[in-house]
């Protein structure tokens, strides 16, 4: 167990896993939703029911912001990064209940410090999932955001808009 320091006077202890999720949202990709070797991450836990009726739980075991992550440096051997990728969205929609949004002043500076906080917490020769959905911002402006160098791309979904992109943290 490790004790984490979130905010002025709260800590947590939680048991440090493999894989940490950074942006957890419901756990919509995910072929176990309870994987305990995942830490799920999010900014927010909330459950809304949907238009359709089904109910949206996103129940994260740390809440934080990707931006700021009370987490130890070059803990983790695997990060999933699926951060918010709409900055034009209602926000009483299902999508923005979904997916969240970016703020629209401020989205590129964000994104390239939850990069960062990203590979800060990867240890060395661990790999960056990285997702994205280039519907409102097109993927090329946010690899720009990092410095560190993609090693591979899978185009899915509709229209080939959605990219899942891996990267390796280098062993110095």
């Amino acid at each position: 167990m490790m004790k984490l320091k979130i905010g002025l006077n709260q800590s947590w202890y939680i048991k440090m896993k493999p894989i940490l999720d950074m942006c957890c949202g419901s756990r919509m990709f995910y072929f176990d939703k309870q994987d305990d070797r995942v830490l799920f991450n999010d900014i927010r836990a909330e459950e809304h029911i949907l238009c359709d009726g089904r109910i949206l739980n996103i129940t994260p075991d740390i809440i934080s912001d990707f931006k700021n992550l009370p987490l130890p440096d070059n803990t983790f051997y695997q990060v999933l990064f699926d951060p918010p990728h709409l900055i034009r969205v209602g926000k009483n929609s299902w999508m923005f209940k979904k997916y969240g949004s970016l703020n629209k002043d401020s989205w590129r500076e964000d994104l390239s410090k939850g990069f960062s906080e990203a590979f800060r917490v990867l240890r060395p020769g661990g790999t960056l999932l990285f997702k994205w959905n280039e519907t409102q911002i097109p993927v090329k402006q946010i690899l720009a955001l990092t410095d560190q160098k993609p090693t591979a791309v899978q185009r899915v979904g509709k229209n080939d808009k959605t990219h899942w992109i891996s990267f390796l943290k280098e062993v110095k």
